[in-house]
């Protein structure tokens, strides 16, 4: 009876390793990347140092802040490591709650079929697919014992990579095939995406101090103070001008010229009837 406990817990620990090497081999080494899941700082302490989406890549590993730098504009910084979540393979997030996978994905730059897949904050290895519909869907990602994984019973996967590309390639019962990774375009900060565009402004342009070449030219490479456009635009009309004025010359001297005809006849004799 001891010998069959002792084989059982050794059985135990042994499938216990074999899954946790499959949750690294998943994970694989690429455990620098990070998104931000809030603004830090909050608005309500001061200006946001890094924006909710932004993509941070760990520069080292302390404590309770970690120093970053962020992908988007180079600069280096410190954040608490509870305001971002791990990112691997670019769609696999580590510790995210529904909610904030939510968030994530209605950000601008992810379109119809943006996705991730996220890691259960309360037990490892149990894994959801989250995707950008006219809402965001939520499927269940289920785990059998030989480590392969399914959304439909009926279609199974020896690793998340070979689910991802399947539903790539068809939505096959999803909501939507899926596009692209969650924040795979670039995700502008806050203050580039809300107030209104910026505005050109050009002093006003003196129209008699302008000469006539300058109104015709046609030369995209000078610097004249009037715009291509409005060159090509004039010069064209100039030339529908002067091609009807020719049309209206000649159709003039043509009447003029049957009327002369009309009026005098060498061949046809002067007859006074009366």
């Amino acid at each position: 009876m001891w010998r069959m406990g002792t084989l059982m817990s050794r059985a135990s620990s042994k499938n216990k390793i074999i899954t946790e090497n499959n949750d690294n081999s998943i994970k694989g080494s690429e455990d620098d990347a990070v998104v931000v899941l809030e603004d830090y700082p909050s608005a309500e302490i001061g200006k946001p140092i890094y924006r909710m989406g932004e993509k941070l890549q760990v520069v080292a590993h302390e404590a309770y802040c970690w120093r970053v730098r962020s992908i988007q504009t180079g600069k280096e910084n410190y954040i608490p490591h509870r305001h971002v979540a791990k990112v691997y393979h670019g769609w696999l997030f580590e510790g995210l709650e529904r909610q904030k996978a939510e968030e994530l994905l209605l950000l601008p730059g992810n379109r119809m079929g943006s996705f991730l897949v996220r890691e259960s904050t309360s037990q490892r290895g149990l894994y959801s697919l989250s995707v950008k519909h006219q809402t965001v869907m939520h499927y269940r990602i289920f785990r059998l014992d030989n480590s392969w994984y399914y959304i439909s019973p009926c279609l199974t996967f020896q690793c998340l990579e070979d689910l991802i590309n399947h539903y790539s390639d068809s939505a096959d019962g999803l909501c939507c095939a899926l596009t692209i990774p969650c924040l795979t375009g670039s995700v502008q900060p806050a203050d580039a995406r809300s107030g209104p565009l910026p505005t050109l402004m050009r002093r006003n342009l003196d129209w008699k101090k302008v000469e006539r070449k300058e109104l015709v030219s046609t030369d995209s490479c000078d610097n004249s103070m009037v715009s291509y456009g409005v060159r090509s635009s004039i010069a064209a009309y100039l030339s529908f001008s002067d091609d009807q004025n020719s049309v209206k010359l000649n159709s003039d001297i043509r009447k003029k010229k049957a009327k002369s005809m009309l009026a005098f006849n060498p061949d046809t004799d002067y007859i006074d009837e009366f």
